[in-house]
C-alpha cells in the first residue's frame, strides 16, 4: 500500500516544474557564477540574479536584499550572529525572542547569551501566538533585536507579524523572522510588515534541500551584518563559497510559482485540513487540537489524543507519514518543548502527532488517513468495536 504523505512541514517533495527548470543546470549549463571569463559562467551569473528577482518579488523585497544560504538555520545564524557581532561592548546587548523558537534561532541565542548577551525570551499564550503588547513590554533602552518566528513549526500557529514589525519600528529596534514555515504559504511582504531580516528554506516550499536565503534590508533603515564564514567574496561578502546554481534556479522558480498560485492553493490545503480534522473528530472523542484555528498556516494540524501514546499511534500506521512535532526534535524522549509552553500537560504532549497538508495531498488521501487514525486510535485505547462509518470522511 502507497504511504500517504502528511508531512510536509518537514519537508516537501520538488515540484515538477523546479525540477524541469532545476535540471539544466545540473548538467551542460553548469558553469560557475563567480567565472566571469566565459560564456558558461555568465550564464549561470544571470540564472542566480533571474532567481534573486523572483524571489524578491514573493517577499516584497528588492533582488540586491536576497543573500542565497544553504537553508533557513545558516539564515538565521548569519542574521543573529552577524548583526550582534558588530556591537562592541557598552552598546545595545539584548535580543528579545520566543520560547517555542526553531533551535535554529533559540540555540543562536543561547550562544549569544553565552557570549555575554542579554537574551530575554517571551512565553506564547495558550495557541502559541506572541502578541505585540508582550513584545512592547519587553523592549528596554538595550534592545538592539527581536526575533519572532512567522508561522510555528509544530502548532502552525501564525504570529501578528505586521503588529510586531510597527512596535519594533517605533521603538528603533531591528525585527527578524525566522519565515520557513510561512514563504510560499501565506501572503509576506517584508515592507508592510515592517520585517528586516527573513530566513526561508527551498524545501519547505518545493524546491530542493540545500538552499534557501535571508532578506536583509537595505533600504531605510539600511542594516549591516558581519559575515560569520570566510573564503570568498560572494553574495557581497556575506556568504562565501560557490554559488548553488542549480539550487537557487530551483529556488527562485518555487518563488514564481507560489506568488503566482498561494491564494488558491492555500484556500485548497486549507479545506483539506479542515476536512482531516473534522474527519477524525467526528468519529473519536478526547481529541484536543493544538494552535490557532483561526491564526494558522492553511496545511497544519496538531491533535493530542486522550489515552493513546503518539510514538504508538505513529508506528500503528505505517502506511502514513505523519510526525509527533519538529522534525528537528523526532527521537527525543522530552515532550515537546513547544506543547509544554503552551500549557499542554506531558500526557497530552506525548500523545500528539502533527499533520502537515500540501501540494500533492488529495481529498482521497485525507479521507483514508482520516478513516485510519480513527481505526488506530480506537483500537489502541480498545473502542474498535465502536468504530463507524470509517469508509469516508465528511466533505
Amino acid at each position: 500500500m502507497d504511504c500517504v504523505y502528511l508531512d510536509y512541514n518537514a519537508t516537501t517533495p520538488i515540484d515538477s516544474r523546479v525540477l524541469e527548470a532545476m535540471l539544466p543546470w545540473l548538467k551542460e549549463k553548469f558553469g560557475n557564477a563567480s567565472s566571469k571569463t566565459h560564456p558558461l559562467g555568465w550564464a549561470a551569473n544571470e540564472a542566480v540574479e533571474a532567481a534573486r528577482e523572483k524571489l524578491a518579488k514573493l517577499l516584497g523585497a528588492t533582488a540586491k536584499e536576497i543573500v542565497f544560504t544553504s537553508g533557513a538555520t545558516e539564515a538565521n545564524n548569519l542574521a543573529l550572529l552577524g548583526l550582534f557581532g558588530l556591537k562592541p561592548e557598552g552598546t545595545k546587548r539584548q535580543i528579545i525572542t520566543g520560547a517555542i523558537e526553531h533551535h535554529a534561532v533559540l540555540d543562536t541565542a543561547h550562544e549569544l547569551g553565552r557570549r555575554g548577551f542579554e537574551v530575554t525570551l517571551l512565553r506564547p499564550d495558550s495557541t502559541g501566538r506572541v502578541s505585540a503588547e508582550a513584545v512592547r513590554e519587553a523592549i528596554t533602552e538595550r534592545t538592539l533585536l527581536v526575533s519572532i518566528m512567522s508561522a510555528n513549526n509544530e502548532l502552525g500557529t501564525l504570529n501578528p507579524l505586521s503588529d510586531i514589525g510597527a512596535v519594533c519600528k517605533k521603538a528603533g529596534v531591528i525585527f527578524h523572522t525566522d519565515a520557513a514555515q510561512a514563504v510560499g504559504k501565506i501572503p509576506l511582504d517584508v515592507e508592510r510588515m515592517g520585517v528586516d531580516l527573513l530566513a526561508l528554506s527551498g524545501h519547505k516550499f518545493y524546491a530542493p534541500k540545500g538552499v534557501g536565503a535571508l532578506y536583509l534590508r537595505t533600504r531605510t533603515p539600511r542594516l549591516r551584518v558581519e559575515p560569520i564564514t570566510f573564503g570568498g567574496g560572494q553574495e557581497r561578502g556575506l556568504r562565501p563559497g560557490t554559488l548553488n546554481v542549480p539550487g537557487i534556479v530551483a529556488l527562485g522558480e518555487a518563488a514564481r510559482i507560489a506568488r503566482e498560485e498561494l491564494t488558491a492553493e492555500s484556500a485548497r490545503i486549507g479545506g483539506l485540513r479542515d476536512r482531516l480534522f473534522h474527519g477524525i473528530t467526528a468519529r473519536v472523542t478526547g481529541v484536543r487540537r493544538n494552535g490557532s484555528a483561526e491564526h494558522s498556516l492553511p496545511g497544519t494540524l496538531s491533535l493530542s489524543f486522550e489515552g493513546v501514546d503518539g510514538s504508538a499511534l505513529l508506528v500503528s500506521l505505517p502506511d502514513l507519514a505523519v510526525s509527533t512535532g519538529s522534525a528537528c526534535s523526532t527521537g527525543s524522549a522530552e515532550p515537546s518543548y513547544v506543547l509544554k509552553a503552551i500549557g499542554v500537560s506531558d500526557r497530552l504532549a506525548f500523545s500528539t502527532a502533527r499533520f502537515s497538508v500540501g501540494r500533492h495531498t488529495t481529498e482521497a488521501e485525507i479521507d483514508r488517513a482520516a478513516s485510519r487514525v480513527t481505526e488506530v486510535v480506537l483500537k489502541l485505547r480498545g473502542q474498535l468495536a465502536s468504530v463507524v462509518g470509517t469508509a469516508g470522511a465528511p466533505a
